[in-house]
């Protein structure tokens, strides 16, 4: 899953795309590295980010998806936790719906079970302003698996296809390095529900901290996660810098299939 961020305020990319032409250019690109799903969202959920309005995130990400289905026929996502953004994307060509929030704004399960196309459910504790001052679970794992179980349970007895769901544990949404690392190396336990599992590492402050690099000198850091990630089982990467993306996760594929 390519990342398409078209805000000026995203934590590693933030203001490169925010222009139209520019993130056309660099779906193309992405599409062109070999990936396999666009991600366009237009508000940061970095750490401190106070978020935006329904109209501002209408305008950034509707034209972006309108453009984007007139050029590659690559699946558009659209990373979003607003219904009526959910409604105008998917009707704007957009054919999943990536939600950190896991559908827990009023009128977001309704707006996904309407629309029936795959939907992504993050856990995230506590919000994006807020979710790194000091976070604490008793059981990391067992919390956010509990968490993700309970959100696929609700959002089904609501109507929502279960076959359409993805799960995603949240890496570095209200969670400490040693949460992050913990959740990675039990990756397994958080496919609940028969769920696929979606992980989105790239370059975030977890790998900087592991690395001691900056935000432009995390590819290696990212490439070793996503890597991790797929041992690990999980289904879709999330990531910045897609051709390397891709080419580092052709060899962990080969190797298991090869030990299967």
């Amino acid at each position: 899953m390519g990342i398409l961020n078209v805000t000026p305020d995203s934590f590693s990319d933030g203001g490169r795309f925010d222009r139209p032409a520019d993130a056309l250019r660099h779906a193309e690109k992405m599409a062109a590295e070999g990936a396999a799903i666009i991600d366009v969202g237009g508000e940061s959920t970095r750490p401190g980010s106070d978020g935006v309005g329904e109209q501002q995130e209408l305008d950034r990400v509707v034209p972006v998806i309108e453009s984007l289905r007139s050029v590659t026929d690559l699946p558009v996502s659209v990373d979003t936790s607003k219904p009526a953004v959910m409604r105008a994307a998917v009707a704007a060509g957009a054919a999943m719906i990536n939600d950190v929030r896991a559908l827990r704004a009023d009128g977001a399960i309704r707006a996904a079970t309407d629309l029936e196309v795959p939907v992504c459910l993050m856990h995230m504790l506590g919000e994006p302003h807020s979710m790194q001052r000091d976070p604490h679970y008793q059981n990391v794992v067992a919390e956010v698996a509990a968490f993700l179980e309970a959100r696929v349970e609700a959002c089904a007895a609501a109507g929502l296809d279960e076959d359409l769901i993805v799960v995603d544990p949240g890496f570095g949404f209200g969670k400490t390095r040693t949460h992050n690392v913990e959740l990675l190396a039990n990756l397994r336990q958080l496919r609940v529900c028969g769920r696929p599992v979606l992980v989105g590492l790239s370059r975030k402050s977890t790998l900087g901290e592991l690395s001691q690099r900056g935000i432009d000198e995390r590819m290696p850091a990212s490439l070793a996660a996503a890597v991790v990630s797929v041992m690990h089982g999980a289904d879709f990467v999330r990531a910045h810098d897609v051709g390397a993306t891709v080419d580092a996760l052709k060899v962990a594929q080969a190797v298991i299939e090869a030990s299967e």
